[in-house]
């Protein structure tokens, strides 16, 4: 809880070291940014609180970064999932418990990790086991008032904004100061204010307060001397709604015109989280404006957000006994391996790797001899130096590798960790895919081009292939289009690929199959991979560019099967797939599981106490 909570001054009574430390942090600062960057400290007030719903003891803590202003005063320690709360509770040596997983991530408490706070399904939670965030809330929510002990409640934070900066770039801010009158607006018919282009920031102050010309002028109500303001606005005011701007932007008698009602709001705003609370939050406000002011037709400029994950790579850096921390690129750092030693001669910076105490040590590139240290894998950043030039990928893979690993390594909305090995994977696959629309077309030498698919005559083979065709398409329209996950796109039309390497061309009616099943592969990496899905789409026999087409339409009927495919159990365990027929009831779902080998094979001659069929799922045998 915070320093100035009642609560703590109550613990406080008694305990002068307890009263000490809260009077040094009420001495402290008491804005959120620098509340964020200082060092977290904290002392226990020999309090506890119990937990409203399982009636376990928590011990009350002062922390200097609690605000007062927030909610209460008074929150919930959440160290595994909350950085500041992390390194406080490692500080202090108190419990971190994760209680959030995230399939494929594996929590450590050596150090913090960026995706340690994103949402994922709830574990170590009782009840709430395998809920996601939305569906966690709600239930804790719906607890808490059955109990009558709270109920969900939005609490607004806003502040005012404040948009002057004391400094030379930015947008003038439009008036004039008169001894007489005050603070005057600048007449329409004097706007904009200009700034003068002869002035260079030395980095002694606003250059504007030493420019008499732009300075003096008279006053517009009085005409008396008067002064003009050299505060410019944060440029954020400029960002808020260069947007609308965007629409008519040839207009010069007006902001705004009639064109805005066409292409406003946007469809989709794509930025990173710090967006949520300055640039997005700034354009609503800015909107609003303009539509109080009967400007535009809409209160809200945006239609859609969202929020893409960040960026991690491994850190490098050398700390000296005196000075600041020098950090250095990845790409100029080499992993070597040093010959064995004895478990005591391992310092703790160094990589322990294998049970025979072979260690792992980073050294510069360009000078072997010096031996830098590994900060883990963090966020990318320049202050880090931990960035990867694009150029350099463009130059050795080109752009689509880039952008197809990008899209692949991770969900858009989640954190993505970067790895050369994946982009080598991301290029291999675009390698298979030039090759197997290589392949198609040369076969043509031997089989004879592609003729018009002929639905009616299909083997089941083709059959198969054409709906697996059909199914990427469908699936990579939906998750691109709605669900915005790409990767999940991209793996789509890896199975399709791994399914067509298989499939053989020796008709004229399978080259029509392999031709179409390649047209939906090549359209629908289009977006991830345009150059490369260019240059195969001519392959392919079409004379115009792909970014011209229309996207591709789904074949309903080629999706209807006449069988599906089954997972059968065994006491819960895999034991065999089988193949019925789609409107097959459950006595034949049945008798066909009881009768495949593998099933009666775990059977054995135990007595079946139950058969369990979910329809088009599964069947689980009881023994």
């Amino acid at each position: 809880m915070a320093a100035e909570h009642p609560l703590a001054t109550l613990a406080a009574q008694g305990n002068p070291a307890l009263a000490a430390f809260i009077e040094e942090c009420k001495r402290g600062p008491a804005v959120e940014a620098e509340l964020a960057t200082q060092e977290k400290k904290g002392m226990a007030t020999g309090l506890d609180v119990h937990h409203p719903l399982t009636g376990a003891a928590v011990p009350v803590w002062v922390g200097n970064y609690v605000l007062m202003s927030y909610g209460e005063g008074a929150v919930m320690g959440v160290p595994a999932h909350d950085e500041r709360d992390f390194e406080f509770a490692k500080k202090y040596s108190l419990q971190i418990a994760p209680v959030i997983d995230l399939e494929g991530r594996r929590y450590s408490l050596d150090a913090w990790e960026p995706w340690y706070g994103d949402h994922g399904r709830c574990i170590n939670s009782g009840p709430y086991d395998g809920l996601d965030f939305a569906a966690a809330i709600d239930a804790i929510a719906a607890d808490l008032g059955r109990l009558g002990l709270g109920e969900k409640q939005t609490t607004w934070r806003l502040r005012d904004w404040g948009i002057s900066r004391q400094r030379y770039w930015g947008c003038p801010i439009p008036i004039i100061h008169c001894a007489a009158c005050g603070a005057v607006p600048v007449p329409d018919d004097q706007l904009p204010v200009l700034l003068p282009e002869n002035l260079v920031p030395d980095g002694s102050g606003n250059p504007l307060l030493k420019d008499e010309a732009f300075l003096q002028v008279a006053c517009p109500r009085c005409g008396a001397d008067a002064r003009r303001e050299t505060d410019t606005m944060d440029t954020f005011v400029d960002s808020s709604w260069y947007f609308l701007r965007f629409a008519c932007s040839d207009n010069h008698e007006a902001m705004l015109d009639s064109r805005v009602d066409y292409w406003l709001p946007v469809d989709q705003y794509i930025g990173g989280i710090e967006h949520a609370i300055l640039h997005l939050l700034y354009a609503r406000f800015w909107t609003r404006v303009v539509h109080e002011l009967g400007m535009v037709p809409f209160k809200e400029p945006f239609a859609n957000l969202f929020t893409q994950g960040m960026v991690l790579n491994q850190m490098f850096f050398h700390k000296p006994e005196s000075g600041r921390i020098e950090y250095f690129n990845p790409a100029d750092v080499e992993r070597v391996t040093s010959a064995k030693i004895g478990i005591a001669d391992i310092t703790e910076d160094r990589d322990v790797v294998g049970a025979a105490g072979t260690t792992v040590d980073y050294v510069l590139r360009s000078d072997k001899s010096r031996r830098v240290e590994s900060g883990g894998v963090v966020t990318m950043s320049k202050s880090k130096n931990n960035g990867v030039d694009p150029q350099a990928l463009v130059d050795e893979f080109g752009a689509d590798t880039a952008r197809l690993f990008t899209m692949f390594a991770a969900p858009p909305e989640q954190t993505l960790e970067w790895s050369d090995e994946g982009v080598q994977g991301a290029y291999r696959f675009i390698k298979r895919l030039w090759k197997a629309v290589h392949d198609h077309v040369a076969s043509g030498t031997l089989y004879g081009a592609a003729e018009p698919l002929d639905t009616s005559g299909l083997n089941d083979t083709q059959r198969s292939i054409r709906r697996q065709a059909h199914q990427t398409l469908a699936k990579v329209t939906d998750d691109i289009g709605r669900r915005r996950t790409f990767n999940t796109a991209i793996a789509a039309v890896m199975e399709l690929l791994n399914a067509l390497a298989k499939y053989p061309q020796g008709t004229p009616q399978d080259r029509s199959v392999m031709h179409e099943a390649l047209e939906i592969a090549v359209m629908v990496l289009s977006p991830i991979i345009p150059h490369v899905t260019h240059s195969l789409w001519r392959e392919l026999g079409h004379t115009t560019a792909l970014i011209d087409e229309t996207w591709a339409t789904v074949d309903r009927a080629a999706l209807e099967q006449s069988t599906i495919d089954i997972v059968v159990q065994v006491n819960g365990k895999l034991r065999a797939r089988i193949s019925v027929a789609v409107d097959a009831d459950e006595q034949a779902v049945r008798e066909t599981a009881l009768a495949d080998p593998n099933v009666q094979k775990f059977v054995g001659g135990a007595a079946i106490r139950k058969v369990i069929v979910v329809p088009r799922k599964l069947v689980n045998v009881v023994v």
